[in-house]
């Protein structure tokens, strides 16, 4: 007898159905599956086995042929465990087909019965919408995540018996609707009121965050380069609905969304280590997953001590960071991650660590200081939009008692900047002013007469290229909207050359 059943698949951070058909016939008993599976695909033969002895069901002793379609795609996971058993059990006549048919099934099952929880639903969930259906089965710790779309219902299930009694109608499951109080908590241990002196540091940090800007921070060892970054996060603009179904679904893919949990709605904050691979920074593999750059998509990169990062690991960098997106190609597929996060990035002046600092002594040559951060090149820079020097605290800033400015206090007023970018670029499919294009920087980056000969000369003193130039236009106009300015003055322009630190080659 021929049944079917549906699932989903992933390609990248999109889900696509998947047609789970079962035959049994008479010959030789035997269980096989076709379509292109993985080799936690083929193992789940002995999952469903004895998953369906075990619930209490018999198993056929005939030829089972399931057959995963499309038979071209790559299918991985062990989500297709339950449809696979479901299928074997309406072709026995245990649960009717025709119900089966118009449901979305999903989970791993354990040898006894009982499902656990896969990656990967929110994109299937949402791929199952759009096809059509109405309903999806999930184990019950993801019942959470599927929650979020809108238009299906979502019945979490413990079992497989729990399954066949609903199909039955012996058992009627409920769905489980959206609990927005499920998210994250938003309260942080880091804030900036943590951080003594530093005060142009924070600025260039609150113009990063209102504008999406990449920033770099140059100073010397214990300066408070990494304090001050780990608490970029506490001062980021609230994320959208749509941006966190965004990340939502990357982390979902990647298999790091917390049991019982819907939303991310806490803009992400990745900080690899100095020896991670290329592949493991922009993603890849056999078979290809989101590195950290996608996993900080709509949140901050963190690299600390730049300078230490190997030079491929670096240079692959430039075109996701110039682009937004990561796109892999494989003998399989070509699948697309998007990466559109903020790159923070935080470097010593020299290997020692001391060469801007005025009370210890630097022990590297000139030659080593240069070598140091060439080995950051050209390129790689060009990209990064605000350069700043963080300087080493005396102690009387370190032992002040003057109270210092709020993290909630800074993030008002990069809220309100990011609101005129939403409505600025709401038909141009941009968030902030970071992402806009040549033909965007022209028509809202509009200079005066004065404004126009001030970046004249810092373009001709400094050596600018064509990108830094614009790059210097997109930060002046992050600032005039902190300052809820309609045009960008000299003052603006003014404070966007002065952070273009490593143009003005204080190293020389």
């Amino acid at each position: 007898m021929l049944s079917r059943a549906n699932s989903c698949g992933l390609l990248g951070i999109n889900g696509y159905m998947v047609c789970v058909e079962t035959d049994i016939s008479k010959g030789i008993p035997a269980f096989d599956i076709v379509g292109l599976g993985d080799v936690a695909v083929k193992e789940a033969k002995e999952r469903v086995r004895a998953a369906i002895r075990n619930s209490g069901f018999e198993f056929p002793s005939r030829r089972i042929t399931i057959n995963l379609a499309p038979a071209d795609l790559k299918k991985e996971g062990t989500s297709y465990d339950l449809p696979i058993a479901s299928a074997i059990l309406a072709a026995m006549g245990v649960i009717s087909c025709d119900m089966l048919s118009k449901s979305v099934l999903l989970g791993e099952l354990s040898l006894d019965g009982s499902l656990r929880p896969v990656y990967g639903v929110l994109p299937k969930c949402i791929a199952a919408k759009e096809m059509g259906f109405d309903t999806i089965f999930t184990p019950l710790e993801n019942a959470q995540e599927a929650s979020v779309v809108k238009g299906i219902k979502v019945i979490p299930v413990k079992n497989l018996t729990q399954l066949v009694m609903h199909f039955r109608g012996d058992i009627s499951l409920s769905h489980v609707e959206y609990e927005p109080n499920n998210e994250e908590d938003f309260s942080d241990e880091h804030d900036f009121s943590d951080v003594k002196g530093q005060k142009h540091v924070k600025r260039a940090l609150e113009v990063a965050a209102a504008g999406g800007h990449n920033l770099l921070m140059i100073g010397s060892a214990g300066c408070g380069k990494t304090m001050l970054a780990r608490r970029m996060p506490s001062i980021l603009p609230d994320m959208t609905f749509d941006e966190a179904i965004e990340v939502t679904k990357i982390y979902s893919v990647a298999g790091l969304l917390p049991p019982d949990s819907s939303l991310v709605r806490r803009r992400p904050f990745r900080a690899p280590h100095h020896t991670i691979s290329p592949i493991a920074l922009i993603g890849g593999g056999r078979v290809p997953k989101p590195g950290e750059i996608s996993l900080a998509h709509q949140g901050v990169l963190f690299l600390d001590e730049l300078p230490e990062f190997g030079n491929n690991t670096l240079e692959v960098l430039r075109q996701p960071l110039e682009d937004g997106f990561v796109h892999i190609s494989r003998i399989n597929a070509s699948i697309t991650y998007p990466c559109n996060t903020m790159l923070v990035a935080a470097a010593n002046p020299c290997k020692c660590g001391f060469y801007l600092d005025d009370s210890r002594e630097c022990t590297c040559t000139q030659r080593e200081v240069k070598n140091y951060l060439g080995r950051l090149t050209g390129p790689l820079l060009d990209r990064i939009d605000i350069q700043v020097d963080v300087p080493s605290l005396k102690y009387s800033e370190l032992n002040s008692e003057t109270p210092e400015e709020s993290s909630i206090t800074i993030r008002d007023r990069v809220n309100k900047a990011r609101e005129i970018q939403r409505k600025r670029f709401l038909h141009a499919k941009i968030h902030c002013n970071a992402q806009m294009s040549s033909p965007l920087v022209r028509k809202y980056c509009h200079l005066g007469k004065e404004e126009s000969q001030l970046l004249r000369g810092a373009f001709l003193s400094l050596g600018l290229t064509a990108r830094s130039h614009n790059r210097i236009l997109k930060v002046a106009r992050t600032i005039a909207d902190l300052e809820n300015a309609e045009n960008i003055n000299a003052v603006h322009l003014s404070e966007a050359i002065q952070y273009r630190m490593l143009d003005r080659d204080l190293f020389r």
